[in-house]
């Protein structure tokens, strides 16, 4: 069976949280994949969830999640409504600061190979944790990107897996085998946690695909395909991204902006943002008081 892969624009969206009911939109969900890690909690009603060839029976209260690359599809039992709720995230751009830990994505590479930690948990095993909160302040969040939105959101998506890794080392699961995966930053998808990191310098495709090991032409083809924009373009996002944040929350003038940016100075800054907004940083910033 061939299965659909569901295209995620990850420039636009780092994180995705949303609602989805049943009797308003095409069901079932058939087999589909994605890049994306994914969590699904039921609020209404009850669904069954397939899963790299296993089945869930999902009720109100419980909740599934996703790997990346996981093939998954939804459907109702019988005849009783569903609605339930959705996040959707880049588990690269997940980020923790201690210094016993393994960061939050080689935990879950590590998770996605362990019996020890399952995908599926029920009601009872959530308590105290107040999900369906933490998944409507995301989305509400999410559709009103005031100051700080997404450190909120990725506050709230941490402190969820915390507590589902507490959950599997409760069942067995070993967190300190995961210190023994490579770093993946040598790969297409760790990549990205270098640019974010490196935005405001001098960052040359050519050096992206040394670290990689690959051609530049292997390393363009591959990130296009991965992500459905070239590399030169995510780096100009996430540069762009960084300059409507400091735009729309300080009063730092663009000649600071652009240092911070990684552009070569204000001119630079301005050409390029009106490309990707179509306005200028000065009516961008006007537009949004």
């Amino acid at each position: 069976m061939q299965h659909f892969f569901e295209y995620i624009d990850t420039l636009n969206s780092t994180y995705e949280a949303f609602l989805c009911d049943a009797s308003k939109i095409n069901f079932p969900i058939r087999p589909h994949w994605h890049y994306f890690m994914e969590m699904l909690y039921m609020l209404e009603g009850a669904g069954r969830v397939e899963c790299n060839g296993e089945n869930y029976v999902v009720e109100a209260g419980d909740m599934i999640i996703f790997y990346p690359e996981s093939v998954h599809a939804i459907y109702t039992i019988a005849d009783r409504p569903l609605k339930y709720g959705v996040i959707k995230f880049d588990v690269n751009k997940l980020y923790t600061e201690n210094s016993y830990a393994p960061k939050l994505r080689i935990i879950l590479e590590s998770a996605a190979k362990s019996r020890e930690a399952g995908i599926f948990f029920k009601e009872d095993q959530l308590k105290g944790l107040e999900v369906k909160e933490i998944f409507e302040e995301c989305r509400r969040e999410l559709k009103r990107r005031n100051y700080g939105y997404d450190v909120i959101v990725h506050n709230q998506i941490c402190f969820l897996l915390v507590h589902l890794i507490r959950l599997w080392r409760e069942n067995g699961f070993d967190t300190d085998a995961a210190v023994s995966y490579p770093p993946d930053t040598n790969s297409i998808r760790g990549i990205t946690a270098y640019i974010d990191e490196h935005a405001d310098e001098q960052i040359k495709v050519e050096d992206l695909a040394d670290i990689c090991n690959m051609s530049y032409s292997c390393f363009a083809k591959n990130f296009k395909q991965y992500y459905g924009r070239s590399c030169k373009e995510y780096i100009e996002f996430i540069r762009i991204s960084k300059a409507s944040d400091l735009l729309l929350f300080t009063d730092f003038d663009l000649n600071y902006i652009s240092q911070e940016t990684g552009f070569s100075d204000s001119s630079h800054l301005i050409k390029i943002f009106k490309k990707w907004k179509g306005v200028t940083p000065k009516q961008f910033k006007k537009n949004n008081k």
